[in-house]
């Protein structure tokens, strides 16, 4: 079987120090994106499971896999959790969610929760779109900027890049800062484009950590643009799959002259958890009103 060079690390994990039989309310979000599906299960308003896996054709069904996986070892079943809230491009397509909350909303959300209540600006790179969003000390959002005109500064794009390269996904970031001398950065917006481009300098002699640097560059240039328009405010984060890729991040941090805070938990997981904490103000407000 050929080598699927897209292809990242599905996991779940579960959080030892947490014992689910103790808490009082167990709610879960379940965010359904273009690319990878994620499940968050929260037990009074602390992570206590999740699972992280690719999106397949058929988005009812991401969403069930992705609840089972993070379900999976805990002893938990579907029926213990209280209330669910879906989030993502697949929100309207998990069967058991009582209700559903944009992602925009969720990842500043789950950003409060995983890197703390000073930060100010959510950059959120997923598989299909980035998202650049402001919010308050409670995660709530104050403003919003997104950028899905292409796949090129996205998820789906470095997918693409990978396979073109032959070099795993989870070794592109890190080849493309071995370089001696820092390459312009791929001059097409368009993931067609930049794919052509890519496959001229590998003929033209470039090594794929060159190319690799190019597209890294390029990618951070492009959403360092959007961070721009909507101006930063400290302090910042970056959520999705490619808050995982040092050389389109540390690139990033380069233009911006700024780190980004360390998140808690795996940052992939923002929007799901930020679903799960909804989910837990949702069961609360609709219990107080009964």
């Amino acid at each position: 079987m050929a080598q699927e060079y897209w292809r990242w690390t599905e996991y779940n994990w579960k959080n030892p120090d947490i014992d689910w039989r103790n808490a009082r309310v167990i709610t879960a979000g379940v965010d359904v994106g273009s690319v990878s599906s994620q499940a968050a299960i929260i037990c009074d308003g602390e992570l206590y499971a999740y699972s992280n896996m690719r999106t397949g054709s058929d988005s009812p069904d991401s969403a069930r896999k992705a609840m089972d996986w993070a379900l999976e070892g805990t002893g938990l079943t579907l029926n213990d959790i209280q209330y669910v809230v879906g989030t993502g491009y697949g929100r309207v397509n998990v069967p058991f969610a009582n209700r559903t909350v944009t992602e925009i909303a969720c990842h500043a959300r789950g950003a409060n929760y995983l890197f703390g209540p000073t930060v100010r600006t959510v950059l959120d790179m997923g598989g299909q779109d980035c998202k650049a969003i402001h919010c308050d000390d409670k995660g709530k959002v104050t403003a919003f900027l997104m950028n899905d005109k292409c796949a090129a500064g996205t998820g789906r794009g470095m997918e693409v890049f990978c396979d073109l390269l032959a070099v795993p996904i989870t070794e592109a970031g890190e080849l493309s800062l071995t370089v001696e001398e820092e390459p312009d950065p791929v001059s097409s917006t368009c993931v067609v484009f930049a794919k052509s481009e890519a496959v001229g300098l590998l003929r033209k002699g470039w090594p794929k950590n060159k190319v690799l640097a190019a597209y890294c560059s390029a990618m951070a240039h492009r959403v360092y643009t959007l961070l721009e328009r909507i101006g930063i405010e400290k302090d910042f984060a970056i959520t999705g799959g490619i808050s995982k890729n040092v050389g389109v991040v540390s690139r990033l941090e380069k233009e911006l002259g700024l780190k980004s805070l360390p998140a808690r938990y795996d940052a992939q997981i923002a929007g799901a958890i930020g679903a799960g904490l909804f989910a837990m103000g949702l069961l609360q407000k609709a219990q107080k009103a009964s």
